[in-house]
């Protein structure tokens, strides 16, 4: 069975989820048990599919490194006010194997888990993570010639950057632009052995579920890697990484969805090479910190390009969209996001108006207030974007015009969908201050009808004349933040 263009994603932190569950049932409750309820609720969320982050086998010397980092440390106890170091269970992203955690109920608590999502239409995606791995996973001791090698000396010289594993020096895994991280070792990419162990090992990881993350893909780039290890990862191999993966296991598993975590105005090169979706990130970025101006320029990329974006204002990665931005504009920014192209990707207490970002290495999340407003207007969001338009209909970036004494149409994004008899426009004004604009409206049968406009998500009706609308374009004023989410009725 295919994916439906431009699915709509649920991250959920499998550990902290289950240990919510377990209290709140009071009950040991693994992937192997969860309650029929829980599964409900997702589904009537009308996503597409669940991440269940951090499912694999995690490393006990990845604790250790992570329990003598003062800095870690810090932000475990600013996430949890009671913290104590057996809430540490090693970072999700410090592999030892990927065998799912006999803590969370093993291969078969998540072959129940799948099953469970699939008897409700909704699909699995889990990690991979590519770049690194954990100090005590198998391969430093019978395969230490997939992993980036150091000497005594460079441990001696950079005991930040390498570890000494057992008789073996290895580099630690890292991003070139940001300190290695200590708890992982460096696979090298270009080696012809590593290569094929992986394609063995993700075939593996895509026969328990429907796609997968793939944490920060740009490292595994040809020139990425290059740049990043020198001389030290031997000659560059005439394919790249993902040309030679992606195929591999697709051959075996067609539909298995990739998802590349990317950075660096990476994301096409990455498509060309056989993703499916990137994170867009640069979307995030100028809806935390950029303007309308921003927001309309990014969004004038080819459609084709836009298809294959993953949309978001929150994960495990970034800031709770509830703390990064000011109520109303994170609704705005939600709006902008859920009803551009692309994928969509929602986290797990992004709809409670949870604040506290949970590290990747707790067991375990504070318990917060939930905002019941802000989950009710998440809940008409995705009930809205679930129709067919939003996910095979025609977008249309919509032009806004203004006047000689107003520029704050220059405050105001707007575009069209429709397919076959839908229509719907969204406009929103993401400014702080009060906007009114023209909305330009490209459809050629707007004429001759009186058109009932229904907002979707407030309530509004308006009712408007076809000629105008499509010779004048439709007249919007909207207060700081504000939004029209307009179905279009003849």
């Amino acid at each position: 069975m295919q994916w439906r263009k431009r699915p709509v994603l649920y991250e959920i932190p499998a550990w902290a989820w289950l240990a919510e569950l377990s209290a709140r049932y009071r009950a040991n409750i693994t992937l192997a048990n969860v309650p029929a309820p829980e599964w409900d609720a997702l589904a009537a969320l009308h996503i597409d599919a669940v991440w269940l982050m951090g499912v694999w086998e995690r490393s006990p010397r990845g604790i250790d490194v992570s329990n003598a980092n003062s800095d870690l440390q810090y932000e475990f106890a600013r996430a949890l006010s009671d913290y104590t170091v057996t809430d540490n269970v090693g970072s999700a992203y410090c592999v030892r194997a990927y065998e799912v955690d006999a803590h969370i109920g093993g291969r078969e608590g998540l072959a129940r888990a799948r099953a469970q999502l699939a008897q409700r239409g909704v699909r699995l995606i889990l990690d991979f993570v590519p770049n690194h791995i954990a100090p005590d996973h198998a391969w430093t001791e019978t395969h230490p010639e997939f992993l980036l090698r150091g000497t005594l000396q460079d441990v001696e010289q950079s005991p930040g950057e390498f570890v000494r594993v057992g008789e073996y020096v290895f580099a630690n895994g890292r991003d070139p632009y940001f300190a290695p991280w200590r708890d992982v070792v460096q696979v090298n990419a270009f080696d012809a052995g590593l290569r094929a162990a992986m394609i063995e090992t993700v075939n593996a990881i895509a026969a328990q579920c429907d796609g997968m993350r793939c944490d920060m893909a740009m490292l595994l780039l040809n020139n990425i890697f290059a740049k990043t290890w020198g001389a030290r990862a031997g000659d560059i191999p005439a394919t790249d990484f993902w040309r030679e993966l992606i195929p591999a296991v697709k051959q075996n598993f067609p539909d298995v969805l990739f998802v590349a975590e990317a950075y660096w105005n990476l994301e096409f090169e990455l498509m060309q090479h056989g993703f499916d979706y990137c994170y867009d990130k640069r979307l995030y970025d100028r809806l935390k910190r950029d303007n309308a101006s921003g927001v309309r320029a990014h969004l004038r990329a080819g459609a084709d390009y836009q298809d294959k974006l993953v949309r978001f204002i929150e994960n495990h990665d970034e800031a709770r969209a509830a703390d990064a931005f000011a109520p109303l504009q994170h609704r705005a920014a939600a709006v902008i996001f859920a009803t551009v192209p692309g994928a969509k990707l929602f986290h797990d207490g992004q709809f409670d108006g949870r604040k506290i970002h949970l590290p990747v290495f707790l067991a375990r999340r504070q318990a917060e207030a939930k905002n019941y407003e802000l989950e009710s207007f998440y809940r008409a969001l995705l009930k809205v974007i679930d129709a067919d338009m939003f996910h095979q209909g025609e977008w249309q970036l919509c032009a806004c015009s203004g006047w000689i004494d107003n520029a704050s149409f220059q405050n105001i994004v707007a575009w069209t969908w429709h397919h076959q008899d839908e229509r719907a426009l969204v406009v929103v004004n993401y400014s702080a201050q009060r906007s009114q604009a023209m909305v330009e409206l490209v459809w050629d049968d707007l004429r001759a009808r009186v058109w009932r406009l229904s907002d979707a998500l407030n309530g509004d009706v308006f009712l408007r004349d076809g000629n105008q609308l499509r010779d004048a374009g439709l007249f919007v004023d909207l207060d700081a933040w504000r939004f029209h989410f307009l179905q279009f009725e003849a």
